[in-house]
């Protein structure tokens, strides 16, 4: 069997590999700490599972339409109408099996071989990847700690050709969690106003999870001269506690939400039935609860900030947003380790971290920006401060 052309454009989610073998090095009987999977700990609340029971017991455990019952694209209707000022009709929101299957049908949906596609860096893994898939190119644009992770209007303009089709912007960001204000979201509408042939894909997954009075603004909702042609993603994931009942969802352009209904049929067909019942739960049900995690969140994240500022060649930027940081390594590489290997890239540091103290975390070149790591802090505050001290004995080992 000679497999295809598109499966050899892409790799396997980094990601992905490390949360895999975490869990080999676990059940090997290692003593592990797993801080490279962006899942929070909370459990999905009582309310979303109760919906979910009710609608087996209801015999809702048939197919529904194709992207979203009529109920849950209410909800979603209702999520953005609340949360950031946007009003779609019931024909430009879809819903799908997770936020990363949101984003694959739009991409494949649209592009061809040819287009390009702006990804400001560091960028989540599954973005570049996704785009080589449908033969198009991924413009990548770095966006370095000096500027806050983000992307510069003058960046952007610089980066715009005829052939490019999408700008993805993700805010709060994975893996960075830089999030762009109003202000700065209104200086890329303004470049993308001159060039009514991009796109936009906005990447909202983390919305809720903000610090420091961080005030939240959509692309859309920032300059509503770009609504037409913004497509705003979101999911329940990250803010419900949802990762493992793959419920994403979209609002934008009726032709292209459309078409991803259309791929939709010949791919997944719906969503699972009962996740949509426990997510039409999670979007009209109670929110106050979103605060209180992100609470305690932003305590997860200034323990691991501080911590990791106190470790030998590391330096740790403070996130607005999402739950991780991104702590740049560069004083690091070209040390020695006590058994004499040469850490020699950020992958070999990551490999360093989980031979020596056994922590598992992403190497920043799966983000496309290095030298740098990341760190997932959406777990306990006793295994952070336990993986920190380890982080630290590990950087100190560096000769």
């Amino acid at each position: 069997m000679i497999l295809s052309a598109a499966i050899g454009r892409i790799q396997p989610s980094a990601t992905a590999a490390v949360t895999r073998r975490t869990a080999e090095l676990k059940a090997q009987g290692r003593d592990i700490i797993g801080l490279g999977a962006g899942e929070p700990d909370f459990d999905t609340p009582d309310h979303v599972k109760d919906a979910a029971i009710a609608a087996i017991r209801r015999g809702e455990t048939k197919y529904t339409i194709v992207d979203g019952t009529a109920e849950l694209k209410e909800a979603i209707r209702l999520k953005f109408r609340r949360d950031n000022g946007l009003d779609y009709a019931p024909d430009e929101v879809t819903a799908n099996v997770g936020g990363k299957h949101t984003i694959f049908n739009a991409l494949v949906a649209t592009l061809d071989p040819g287009d390009e596609v702006i990804i400001p860096a560091p960028y989540w893994v599954s973005y570049p990847d996704i785009v080589q898939f449908c033969g198009a190119t991924p413009v990548i644009v770095p966006c370095p700690a000096a500027s806050g992770f983000k992307m510069t209007p003058a960046q952007l303009d610089a980066a715009i050709t005829p052939r490019t089709k999408w700008l993805i912007l993700n805010s709060p960001s994975n893996p960075t969690g830089a999030a762009y204000t109003e202000a700065e979201l209104k200086a890329l509408a303004d470049v993308l106003l001159a060039h009514p042939h991009v796109f936009v894909m906005a990447d909202d997954m983390y919305e809720h999870i903000v610090y420091d009075d961080f005030r939240f603004v959509t692309l859309a909702a920032a300059e509503p001269r770009l609504f037409e042609r913004t497509l705003t993603v979101n999911g329940a994931s990250k803010a419900y506690a949802m990762t493992g009942w793959r419920i994403g969802f979209a609002g934008g352009p009726k032709q292209i939400i459309a078409a991803m209904a259309k791929l939709q049929s010949q791919s997944t067909t719906n969503p699972c039935s009962i996740a949509q019942a426990a997510a039409t739960a999670a979007l009209t049900g109670p929110q106050d609860f979103l605060k209180e995690r992100a609470r305690v969140f932003q305590t997860r994240r200034d323990l691991v900030v501080s911590m990791l500022n106190q470790c030998e060649g590391l330096s740790c930027p403070r996130p607005e947003g999402a739950f991780y940081v991104y702590p740049d390594c560069a004083p690091l590489i070209g040390r020695r380790a006590p058994d004499g290997r040469v850490i020699a890239s950020d992958e070999d540091l990551a490999t360093w971290f989980l031979d020596s103290e056994g922590v598992a975390l992403v190497h920043g070149g799966a983000f496309g920006l290095s030298p740098a790591f990341r760190i997932s802090y959406a777990t306990s505050t006793e295994l952070l401060e336990e993986a920190c001290r380890r982080i630290q004995r590990a950087c100190a080992a560096l000769a």
